[in-house]
């Protein structure tokens, strides 16, 4: 039996936590819509970097041909051969290859990595047996911060995730990849430099016109948008003029918005602290699937603290860093059995938390609930301030807007999704949101990646 002085105490926790986790969500998509404004207005005017991607034409699902993508986001790269099919927004064939880039090949010089790519690519065109004489263009989805210059240049700002190629830093790297490619004897060219939010917004529209943003929610959290070019005090194009189109892709980079009115708790501020990256990316760090089972295991552990539900923390993992991950809250969060025997096994398995009662077990649930749903909210506000900055989803506007979202946290964790679709209609009202719909919308780093190539094509 658990001593009714230690439930209460652990009760007192989780009260806490939810108060500290209510958000004024009205007053968190004011602050966003705010500070994309800024953004726009002048580099460094906000939080949020508000980058121009220089993507002026979505795809409309016309687009005709072979196009090919490559996805680097990571030790392994993708590359994508992709027949589109015209008219009736059809990928007739889709091919693909993943490679493992070797572990020396990450820290060595920039010629010998984009070799290697090139060579891959190289093998992979080959196979693929083309021969009609016309130049094949490239979508490069490049997951690093880059300091894009046009549809198809951008200088590496730095590396993350375990590269260290330092003669790359500052240098255009879609210049390096085109020199490897001609050293190969590859005839192609690149169309596109994107990121994975941008593709996702671009697989989006293909299969739909009326997808105005794309969402990352999985491990990272990121959003872009388009925007009409005349928004964007800060764009400067070559010979000043706009784009045709009249529009262009805002790759927002929302993780590191940061606003007094976000619902920052004590296990915030300590993850934060204690990360890579202190007082950057708060948004990403309340929102994506990273972190939402580092926050349930810090509660978890401060309940532990005072009181004794969870038994002898030193003989536990409570201690331990992520030992807790989203996928596992995700599980204890959907427990349907009547004695939560999904929750005991993953406390037993990942935080050696053995022998807690029904009572414990119920209050792990909750605290599950409230993370998620915080972070669920959260999005789903960020999707508001998106909406409302380009005069979407208000009284009156009679067009279908729908958002593409891809990601693990929002395509796996059920509750977290039905979370974030009830706060839009909380939100935007019951009438405006018939006309909102989110979509979820897989690979737009390697899809969206050939996607834009083929909306970019010079044919």
């Amino acid at each position: 039996m658990v001593a009714a002085a230690d439930l209460e105490a652990a009760e007192r926790v989780v009260a806490e936590l939810r108060e500290a986790c209510a958000a004024r969500l009205d007053e968190v998509a004011a602050a966003m819509e705010a500070e994309m404004r800024a953004g726009l207005r002048e580099e460094g005017g906000s939080k949020i970097k508000m980058i121009v991607s220089f993507v002026d034409n979505l795809p409309t699902g016309n687009e005709e041909g072979v196009f090919y993508a490559l996805d680097l986001g990571g030790t392994n790269f993708r590359v994508l051969r992709v027949q589109l099919a015209g008219k009736d927004r059809r990928v007739a064939k889709r091919e693909s290859k993943e490679v493992s880039i070797p572990p020396h090949l990450m820290s060595g010089n920039a010629s010998e990595l984009f070799g290697f790519i090139a060579s891959a690519l190289a093998k992979y065109v080959a196979a693929a047996g083309e021969g009609d004489g016309r130049q094949r263009e490239l979508g490069f989805t490049f997951s690093f911060p880059v300091r894009q210059t046009s549809i198809a240049s951008g200088t590496l700002i730095k590396w993350t995730k375990a590269f260290s190629v330092d003669d790359a830093v500052g240098e255009d790297v879609v210049a390096e990849l085109q020199t490897a490619m001609e050293k190969q004897g590859v005839d192609m060219r690149v169309a596109a430099l994107i990121n994975d939010t941008v593709g996702t917004l671009a697989a989006g529209r293909y299969n739909d016109e009326d997808v105005v943003v794309g969402v990352i929610l999985g491990t990272g959290s990121n959003a872009a948008y388009v925007e009409e070019a005349s928004a964007i005090p800060k764009l400067k194009l070559e010979g000043g003029e706009l784009p045709k189109s009249g529009n262009m892709v805002i790759n927002t980079e929302w993780g590191n918005f940061y606003s007094p009115c976000l619902p920052i708790t004590e296990y915030d501020q300590a993850l934060d602290e204690e990360s890579l990256n202190p007082g950057e990316q708060i948004f990403e760090k309340l929102v994506s699937g990273m972190y939402l089972g580092e926050i349930v295991r810090r509660v978890l552990l401060k309940i532990a603290s005072q009181s004794s539900i969870l038994g002898d923390v030193s003989h536990t993992n409570l201690k331990t860093r992520f030992s807790l991950r989203t996928p596992d809250i995700s599980a204890m969060h959907h427990d349907g059995t009547p004695d939560l025997r999904v929750v005991a096994d993953k406390l037993a398995d990942n935080l050696r938390v053995r022998d807690t009662s029904l009572d414990t077990r119920k209050m792990v649930v909750d605290i599950c609930d409230i993370v998620t749903g915080r972070s669920a909210r959260l999005a789903a506000a960020g999707i508001v301030g998106i909406l409302r900055k380009i005069g979407r989803a208000a009284p009156g506007d009679e067009r279908r807007s729908v958002v593409a979202i891809d990601g693990g946290l929002f395509e796996h964790y059920a509750e977290f999704r039905k979370r974030l679709e009830a706060t839009l209609v909380e939100l935007l009202g019951e009438e405006a949101s018939r006309l909102v719909e989110v979509k979820l919308t897989k690979d737009g780093s390697g899809l969206g990646a050939a996607l834009i190539a083929a909306a970019h094509s010079q044919y």
